[in-house]
């Protein structure tokens, strides 16, 4: 499948939108709020959506980079798990890209935090001391973050519900203000 090549005020467009959702990650990172319930699963859904391959993929690296400077880093292997997780709602959207319907939208939101929860779960058990290194210390290990996983959860639903929501409104208001049925989107397919 071949990207379409955007125009100079669509990639301007794309780098300035971009940047906004870096920004909203970031700031809601370091303000407080529940463990988990961050935007940043949304930000990699959304982008895989409605992005050029490239800022999609970049888009919740950079946000969790950046907040991470000030958070602080932990382990290695832990932080490749949770940034691998993002890339991977990244995919998913690469795939709800062409499936995009209500249902899709909020399915897609519940296997990232799924997967999200199985991945970083797993890492933490088999990369720090914390669980036995047996199949019980594994069910431990998934046991504990269970209220994590209701927070990722919430979170999830909740930023993929403004995202979503705030732009197919937006794109539904400029095809009723300008009487068109076609307008090209930020990903630069017709709808």
């Amino acid at each position: 499948m071949s990207e379409i090549t955007l125009s100079k005020e669509g990639k301007i467009l794309e780098f300035s939108i971009a940047l906004l959702l870096i920004s909203i990650g970031v700031g809601l990172r370091l303000l407080p709020h529940p463990p988990n319930f961050t935007p940043i699963a949304a930000i990699a859904l959304f982008g895989g959506v409605y992005f050029s391959r490239k800022i999609a993929l970049i888009l919740p690296l950079a946000a969790m980079a950046i907040s991470d400077k000030f958070i602080g880093l932990y382990e290695p292997k832990l932080m490749l798990s949770v940034y691998g997780s993002f890339l991977l709602c990244v995919l998913l959207g690469f795939w709800l890209k062409k499936h995009k319907k209500w249902y899709t939208v909020g399915g897609s939101a519940i296997l990232g935090a799924v997967l999200f929860f199985i991945i970083t779960n797993f890492a933490v058990w088999a990369f720090t001391p914390w669980y036995a290194k047996t199949f019980s210390g594994l069910i431990q290990s998934y046991l504990m973050a269970l209220p994590f996983f209701k927070n990722t959860l919430l979170g999830d639903m909740f930023y993929v519900t403004i995202f979503f929501g705030v732009y197919e409104m937006v794109e539904l208001w400029i095809r009723e203000k300008f009487k068109t049925t076609e307008i090209i989107s930020l990903n630069q397919t017709k709808v």
